[in-house]
């Protein structure tokens, strides 16, 4: 079976035809790395673009909220509001009726919260609603939970919403969309190794890295040539985490996408067998461009990221001042999650970053590799272990008692 396109069928979902009529449940599934978070942000972008995404939410294993299903549904009604002011009136009332709402369960807050309310308004087209990371919720019956909560609606002949599921293909959430709700009425498409999917992706990306940024104005279209493009898709080995990460790395806002172009094309390929080498060697590369007076204070944040502290804590911790944090940390928005709010987790943005910090290296391209291997978890912590585990304590009195 080939590899379907990776942007392609979201335009079939959208838009119907005789030959392939509308799902309202688009599965998309895939292993880790596999570029199914990158394919729905890019969805997502498209269509807030357009003015038609109705809400998103990007599970986070671990997360305070981001972990939580009981604000998957919440925050979607919250976004739909926004965009669309004739159904503000509708979630509010819900609200007012009904303040433990986001307590009931998660099938009555999609019926409440969102289905009800896009039946009144009397929507024209369905709105679009994206759930990323469903298999990083809180638990595999809650997992399941959520699906049948939107299978219970996928019977409805006029359905105001259409749902993009992404996850990974485990068994219990393969189980549950065989379940007579879900199974004749979701499609399914799963992202595998493909440059051909990766190359499309590409396109779009740098397409609109040349359109968005005012620094482009005076670089010729196309942009990259086509022999840097080829390189960037060669050294993909056809895996849409490294196409993810260089477009996040040349996309920052703050620096010049040509100039950070620059940057990846000074990444040496290695011959290695390993799908996951160009990959580490990015990371590297990534990581090489702090400069190196920070290096010591970045590898002892890398310790407290890994062991998913706040802002606030890591600075609490290293006698930082938040201002030198966001100094040290500028240039790595590909690879790490900064939070808009200091008391929010900071986390790299794939597992695979921490598996390239462990791996040995002989000789090791730089300082902070150096210590970015096996020597990172060495990395003598002793005198902040009492402060970590009283921060952990604190946060987790602070769940309990939600």
């Amino acid at each position: 079976m080939g590899t379907q396109p990776a942007i392609g069928p979201f335009h079939d979902w959208q838009k119907p035809s005789d030959q392939q009529p509308r799902s309202h449940l688009l599965w998309l599934h895939g292993p880790a790395g596999s570029g199914k978070s990158a394919v729905a942000q890019s969805v997502c972008q498209k269509l807030k673009e357009e003015g038609r995404l109705g809400g998103s939410f990007f599970f986070k294993r671990g997360h305070s909220s981001r972990g939580n299903a009981k604000k998957l549904f919440p925050t979607i009604a919250y976004q739909l509001a926004f965009l669309l002011p004739e159904l503000k009136q509708h979630i509010s009332r819900t609200i007012e009726n009904d303040p433990a709402i986001v307590d009931r369960s998660l099938s009555t807050q999609l019926e409440e919260l969102i289905l009800n309310p896009c039946r009144k308004a009397r929507l024209t087209h369905p709105v679009p609603i994206a759930i990323d990371g469903l298999d990083e919720c809180d638990g595999e019956h809650v997992q399941q939970a959520i699906l049948r909560a939107i299978g219970g609606a996928l019977s409805e002949e006029n359905l105001p919403i259409l749902f993009l599921v992404a996850s990974r293909p485990e068994p219990h959430i393969r189980e549950t969309l065989a379940e007579p709700c879900l199974a004749e009425n979701h499609r399914a498409i799963n992202i595998r190794q493909s440059f051909e999917d990766v190359r499309k992706y590409l396109a779009i990306e740098f397409n609109r890295i040349h359109r968005k940024h005012q620094t482009m104005m005076a670089v010729p279209f196309p942009w990259p040539e086509a022999k840097t493009f080829e390189k960037i898709l060669w050294n993909s080995s056809g895996y849409f985490i490294y196409a993810a990460t260089v477009i996040e790395f040349i996309d920052d806002k703050r620096f010049q996408p040509p100039e950070r172009l620059d940057v990846i094309l000074g990444i040496k390929h290695s011959m290695s067998g390993s799908p996951l080498n160009p990959l580490d060697q990015l990371y590297l590369q990534i990581l090489a461009g702090v400069p190196e007076d920070f290096h010591p204070r970045l590898l002892q944040i890398l310790v407290f990221i890994k062991d998913r502290l706040s802002l606030s804590d890591i600075c609490r911790l290293l006698e930082l001042q938040i201002g030198e944090l966001y100094l040290i940390l500028r240039g790595l928005h590909s690879v790490i999650r900064i939070p808009k709010d200091d008391w929010d987790d900071i986390s790299a943005h794939h597992a695979s970053f921490w598996i390239s910090l462990m791996i040995p290296r002989d000789p090791v391209p730089s300082t902070l590799a150096v210590l970015g291997a096996a020597q990172i978890w060495r990395f003598n912590s002793s005198k902040y272990c009492p402060t970590i585990l009283s921060t952990y304590c604190r946060k987790t009195m602070c769940l309990d008692a939600t």
